[in-house]
């Protein structure tokens, strides 16, 4: 579909690539067992991975900064709980959640098929919302940093997905109009209606179950992205 068209491929890489969410719930596993906190991880991230993901919403729409991101999180889930934490443990398994994240290094299914596949054939990058140490450790302990020309976060653009600013400067580092480029990404929001308001193609990845729409296509396994480069 996009084979005589597209010459570079924009990744988004939480939830895209790297399966957050799996290496999410290991990261929780271990600091909530270290720190003594006797929840249920099943009950916690019940409740977590939705908060996150609302959370992030908010970070995206420049509504709260990254520590009030990082707390509110976890504070709203413990809340929920009706399990008491202190400020100070809080805070404590925060940056411990950070600092121990990106040392599990699980990708999607089908991840280094389909990026052995495309490298040949097609320039690929990173675009993602995330913070640039964390994002390009991730990159690094997955051994997928290789497979990228350019890697373009928020940070460096000093806004976030869907804002057009970092779909530009992706484009202008990749020196690629849009007219040229793919957008493959879980998020409708940031990812799809970001890139599609640049001009890029687009394909979503959708991890989260969301409804059908009429954006663009959608896959469900990344093997699928052969299909159409």
């Amino acid at each position: 579909m996009f084979r005589d068209i597209v010459t570079d491929v924009f990744f988004d890489l939480d939830h895209t690539l790297w399966d957050f969410e799996k290496n999410s719930a290991l990261t929780f596993e271990k600091i909530l067992m270290e720190n003594q906190v006797e929840v249920e991880l099943s009950d916690f991230l019940e409740i977590y991975i939705p908060t996150n993901l609302a959370f992030w919403k908010l970070y995206r729409e420049e509504r709260i900064t990254k520590s009030e991101l990082r707390y509110q999180r976890l504070k709203t889930v413990f809340d929920a709980l009706k399990y008491p934490v202190p400020d100070e443990t809080i805070n404590l398994l925060s940056e411990e959640y950070i600092a121990h994240l990106s040392n599990y290094n699980h990708l999607f299914p089908n991840t280094i098929e389909v990026l052995e596949y495309l490298k040949p054939k097609y320039n690929l990058h990173i675009i993602t919302n995330g913070f640039q140490e964390i994002q390009e450790k991730k990159l690094r302990n997955s051994n997928i940093s290789d497979y990228f020309a350019h890697i373009i976060n928020s940070e460096m653009a000093g806004v976030k997905k869907p804002n057009p600013i970092i779909f530009q400067l992706a484009l202008q580092k990749a020196n690629v109009s849009p007219q040229k480029a793919l957008m493959i990404g879980d998020s409708l929001e940031a990812d799809i209606l970001g890139a599609k308001g640049v001009g890029l193609h687009t394909l979503h990845f959708n991890v989260h179950n969301e409804p059908q729409h009429e954006f663009c296509e959608m896959i469900h396994d990344l093997r699928e992205i052969k299909s159409f480069l």
